[in-house]
């Protein structure tokens, strides 16, 4: 008992020297030199026990009752779900501003809607929309996306339409090269790809080329994009060149499109635009709202 009351008097006086004595007291430097001799056992000391802390740690996960566990499941769903649903409404507004921006640029008159379906067979390229008649929506009307043009509307019943796409083989969009405003002929080949015809060897045509809508037919605005010149091809005594034209637009991945419901004044072709046409075969063989083949139409 005295040894316990002498070794408290002997901490109680050396505590009261420690607390009264300044920073270089004698304490402090002998409280000093101990702190610094035992940093090495006191470091060696936490590496030993981290192990048997985590193996603790992991022992407490695994008695946790299954009420917890299930709970921490449900919410990591609902979290992994909330995140999905926010990633997914920031891309649909994003492709929703880039159609406004489209509509505001060319200042068309058109209604939106929304890809639903595809092509039932590998022979035909066209997409379904959820819009019909009841919408406002008729045969030949032309369909975009946030890109330019996709297609033009060949079937349309009260609440649904097809769009045959550009590059169906049975579809054509009188169109031009956007620098030196050649005009021709966009069609769909048989394997999807889009061809400029009817364009005069004559004509500067180039890749990388911008093709456009020309207006001619009343049914596309003038100047929508269509894509770009990926080759051009002539022959000695060829009269029209062979341009393969890269889609500027594709429905693939697409969800929103535009559906123009009428045209300007200012979107239609030009007098100069319709001689040029006109003076070339470009101008004689269009396509018919139904998408095939004739003259005086576009399709």
């Amino acid at each position: 008992m005295r040894p316990l009351i002498a070794l408290s008097l002997v901490s109680v006086l050396i505590l009261t020297f420690y607390i009264r004595e300044g920073d270089a007291g004698p304490v402090h430097t002998a409280r000093s030199v101990v702190t610094t001799a035992t940093s090495p056992a006191r470091f060696a000391g936490s590496l030993v026990a981290a192990p048997f802390n985590a193996l603790g740690n992991v022992a407490a996960n695994l008695t946790a009752s299954q009420e917890t566990l299930a709970e921490l499941r449900e919410q990591n769903e609902e979290l992994t779900a909330r995140v999905a649903e926010l990633s997914e409404s920031a891309k649909t507004a994003e492709r929703l501003e880039d159609l406004l921006g489209l509509q505001s640029t060319y200042s068309l008159e058109s209604t939106a809607a929304r890809i639903i379906g595809g092509s039932s067979d590998a022979w035909t390229h066209t997409v379904t929309i959820n819009k019909g008649t009841a919408d406002g929506l008729a045969l030949g009307m032309p369909v975009c996306n946030s890109n330019g043009v996709i297609g033009q509307i060949v079937e349309c019943a009260l609440n649904v339409s097809t769009v045959l796409l550009v590059n169906d083989e049975t579809s054509g969009v009188s169109a031009m090269i956007q620098s030196s405003r050649a005009q021709g002929m966009l069609q769909g080949q048989p394997d999807g790809s889009l061809r400029l015809n009817y364009v005069p060897a004559d004509a500067v045509v180039e890749v990388g080329d911008i093709v456009i809508t020309s207006g001619i037919g009343g049914v596309f605005p003038k100047g929508l994009p269509l894509g770009t010149v990926s080759s051009v091809d002539k022959s000695a005594n060829d009269v029209y060149y062979t341009i393969t034209v890269r889609s500027q637009a594709s429905a693939e991945n697409n969800e929103e499109v535009l559906v123009i419901t009428s045209l300007t004044t200012d979107q239609s072709a030009s007098d100069t635009d319709i001689q040029a046409a006109n003076s070339s075969p470009a101008g004689e063989t269009t396509a018919k709202d139904d998408g095939s083949s004739d003259a005086n139409g576009e399709g």
